[in-house]
């Protein structure tokens, strides 16, 4: 609020901002994301009941995208000879290039049959649910939202998840998997290696490797 208001004083007013104003500012908060099990991810995209959500959902933890880097996708954006996608304006403007699975590149070509819309991976269906292959626009994402809240309640996943979470999940499961933290850094389109380190206090592997230490040294109070 305090930097929405110096930037209306500054830029609209043409005011110069009075620095001797003594401002009291909230404490920063530092807050872990929820992340799901590679099990519990499995069980949440298993019961999402349309197949076009379901390979949107699917193509977003494992690839690790926004939810409107998802939805964006555009069919001219898959490198199948590299297995690359190209995620085109992502945060902050920028482009970057994100390794595809075989198996997601399968998923997306048997979804794409379904309409054979000449751009749009995932154009949005209309009311009548036939409006696929002349869509101008993607799905909205309060229906992708709606069925991954829908799918996580189906799977009796107790967890505050969400879209985004399907992110963090992939950033901490490859983590897991041995991969460097650059190289997820590159993957998420992070500017500073700070911002993808968080993952590392979310890594099931390390939490137990510190226990079996803690484990060990505290044995023989």
């Amino acid at each position: 609020m305090i930097c929405a208001f110096k930037l209306f004083w500054e830029k609209t007013l043409q005011r110069v901002w009075p620095h001797q104003m003594a401002l009291v500012r909230a404490n920063p908060q530092f807050k872990l994301p929820v992340v799901l099990s590679a099990s519990e991810v499995r069980r949440v995209l298993a019961a999402v009941a349309a197949p076009d959500q379901h390979v949107c959902l699917l193509l977003i933890y494992s690839c690790g995208l926004r939810l409107g880097e998802g939805l964006r996708l555009q069919v001219g954006d898959i490198d199948a000879e590299r297995m690359l996608l190209h995620i085109r304006s992502g945060k902050g403007n920028q482009d970057r290039y994100v390794p595809l699975p075989k198996r997601t590149l399968e998923r997306l070509r048997e979804h794409w049959k379904t309409h054979r819309h000449p751009t749009l991976l995932f154009p949005a269906k209309g009311h009548g649910g036939q409006g696929a292959p002349t869509a101008s626009e993607p799905m909205c994402r309060t229906t992708l939202q709606r069925g991954f809240r829908d799918a996580l309640q189906a799977s009796g996943v107790k967890k505050a998840a969400h879209v985004h979470t399907l992110r963090h999940s992939y950033a901490t499961h490859l983590l897991e998997q041995g991969e460097n933290l650059r190289q997820i850094q590159v993957n998420l389109g992070h500017k500073s290696p700070n911002t993808t380190a968080i993952y590392t206090h979310l890594t099931s592997l390390c939490q137990t490797q510190h226990q079996q230490r803690l484990n060990e040294f505290m044995s023989n109070l």
